[in-house]
């Protein structure tokens, strides 16, 4: 294949469907286009914005999904319509949906199957980690994103997955997927890519783990919910272990306090989304019981995020375009602290398209206040 790739990005702050749709499709346009990926605010008129956007770019393989802020090639924004288009003629992609409702571990494998065989037929060889990378877009309300990624992650044979999930500001009330045409709910899409240009899947965080353990006692994995841990009211306990009465744990304790799970050797954080009535705390990741959970602590989110496009310039040059999905609650936390346009920069400088999520994937793990990016170089 040739190592050629045209990338257009684009952006629109109209709030009529109808302009904002045109606005983005007139800097995404552009010939040999092979995927288009857009972000957009949750209220939007979704229909309107659909039928415009289905209008316009035709049978081109066009996805996207609502957010908690959208990351585009002017920074942070909010309220807005963002976008890419890649194009090459040698440039592979496959696309398929991923039900949810319900999620079905043999079907979602061959899904994946499928779409390796595709590249591999119109390829003449099989993709490999080298060159082929995956990009997931999930529903965010749905709460199976530790079984799809398990499940894909088992069947990519080694290729590496990134992905974010599907936000609605901070509503918590119905995220979005578009695929052909439409949005829809109870559903991912699975993108391979599959391209001769250097590439990297990366992550970030800025948490290291402190020496406060503790051990979830009783759990319900599939609602997200800890009910004891250290065999004590989860709620209460944490507080205790956060210097906290519970009456002061808020979603700002939440993201300042986020907890770590040890995985293979490395740290992932699992963030707290709320305290219920009955001293329980419900997690925006599934937490199972007898997992050792480590209280974390915050080092400066600037020069975390810093370092790791340092790593990546390193590793490839200055990318042509990183794919991106930031947790919103490292969003809000910027908000908080006065840093989201530093932030915005930082992602501005290194051609970041995202969007702020309400989870992220890495390979076979769903993980929050985290940012996850593939980062395409140039060629050599």
């Amino acid at each position: 294949m040739s190592d050629s790739l045209s990338v257009r990005k684009g952006t629109s702050r109209h709030r009529d469907p109808a302009l904002a749709a045109a606005e983005l499709f007139q800097s995404l346009d552009q010939p040999d286009t092979k995927l288009v990926v857009f972000y957009c605010a949750a209220d939007f008129d979704l229909p309107a914005l659909a039928t415009h956007l289905q209008r316009l770019f035709g049978e081109t393989n066009v996805i996207g999904c609502t957010t908690a802020g959208e990351i585009t090639p002017q920074g942070y924004l909010a309220g807005a319509l963002t976008g890419f288009s890649l194009a090459s003629p040698e440039l592979d992609v496959a696309t398929e949906v991923i039900a949810l409702d319900p999620f079905d571990s043999v079907a979602s494998g061959s899904v994946v199957t499928k779409q390796l065989k595709t590249l591999g037929t119109r390829a003449g060889l099989p993709p490999s980690a080298t060159d082929t990378f995956a990009f997931l877009l999930i529903d965010g309300l749905a709460m199976q994103e530790e079984l799809v990624v398990s499940c894909v992650h088992q069947h990519l044979q080694g290729i590496e997955m990134v992905g974010g999930s599907a936000a609605d500001d901070a509503r918590f009330g119905a995220t979005h997927i578009y695929y052909r045409g439409k949005f829809r709910q109870n559903i991912a899409i699975l993108t391979l890519v599959r391209s001769d240009l250097p590439f990297v899947a990366f992550r970030t965080q800025h948490f290291t783990h402190s020496n406060k353990r503790m051990v979830v006692t009783r759990a319900d994995p599939a609602r997200r919910v800890v009910y004891e841990i250290n065999g004590l009211p989860a709620g209460r306990e944490f507080a205790r272990l956060v210097g906290l009465n519970i009456a002061e744990l808020t979603p700002l304790i939440f993201a300042t306090h986020p907890v770590v799970v040890r995985v293979g050797g490395q740290y992932f954080v699992r963030s707290i989304a709320k305290v219920n009535a009955d001293e329980s705390l419900t997690f925006f990741c599934a937490i199972d019981e007898g997992i050792v959970l480590t209280i974390a602590q915050g080092v400066d989110m600037i020069a975390n995020l810093q370092e790791a496009f340092d790593k990546v310039r390193a590793t490839l040059g200055q990318p042509q375009l990183v794919l991106g999905c930031d947790c919103i609650l490292r969003r809000m936390e910027s908000e908080r602290e006065g840093i989201k346009d530093q932030i915005g920069d930082i992602l501005k400088a290194n051609n970041v398209i995202g969007f702020a999520t309400y989870g992220e994937q890495f390979n076979s793990m769903h993980v929050n206040q985290t940012f996850t990016g593939i980062a395409i170089g140039n060629a050599g």
